[in-house]
């Protein structure tokens, strides 16, 4: 008898053995693929429709009080730009609108920063590596807050969904918010919204004059 035969005989067993095992193995991954998803800073958050609103003075409400540390480790608030109009953008180095809309957002501050427009980026759920390394590839000329725990969105919740990224804010010279974008913005909608916010100011001072 060939030595071969048991061996022809066995082959579709072990062959059955080894897909089921491949089975196993390959549900086992999905299993802990999608745990770690589940698991990970940016599941809960979702990208907003770019929607924005602009509020009248008389229902406007004070920005609440913002400070921590800059993505380099310098002190920064809120307060510190008192007297200028703020935009306030919440971003993360993993969040693909984010990036879409950076140079959007650096090209707003360049045109619009010597008629009193300032910027401050908040990054949220992110670690200092990828957001130096997010700023550094972007070219963002602006501080950012470091938020790791996302602690700033939630005390502008009654403005801005928290889980909504990216998200920005429009604060006017008296501290108070006087528009927002729910989503990534684009250049026509947020000079559509500072403009008339800096032109205030500019309203008063030829008053006073």
């Amino acid at each position: 008898m060939p030595c071969n035969e048991p061996g022809a005989r066995t082959r579709p067993a072990f062959r059955r053995s080894v897909a089921a095992l491949a089975a196993v193995i390959a549900l086992t991954g999905c299993a802990g693929q999608a745990a770690t998803d589940s698991g990970s800073s940016n599941d809960r958050y979702v990208e907003g429709d770019g929607s924005t609103t602009a509020f009248a003075p008389e229902d406007r409400t004070p920005a609440p009080a913002v400070e921590g540390e800059t993505i380099g480790g310098d002190p920064i608030s809120l307060d510190d730009y008192e007297g200028d109009v703020v935009v306030v953008n919440f971003w993360a180095s993993w969040c693909a609108p984010c990036r879409a809309e950076t140079p959007v957002l650096e090209e707003v501050y360049g045109e619009y920063k010597d008629a009193g427009l300032e910027f401050l980026g908040v990054n949220i759920k992110d670690n200092r590596t990828s957001a130096e390394a997010f700023e550094r590839n972007q070219e963002v000329t602006y501080p950012s807050l470091y938020d790791q725990a996302g602690e700033v969105p939630q005390a502008f919740r009654d403005t801005v969904p928290p889980q909504a990224i990216p998200s920005t804010l429009v604060i006017d010279r008296e501290g108070r918010i006087a528009a927002r974008v729910i989503g990534a913005t684009n250049y026509r909608d947020l000079t559509g919204l500072v403009e008339p916010v800096l032109d205030e100011g500019a309203r008063e001072d030829a008053g006073s004059a």
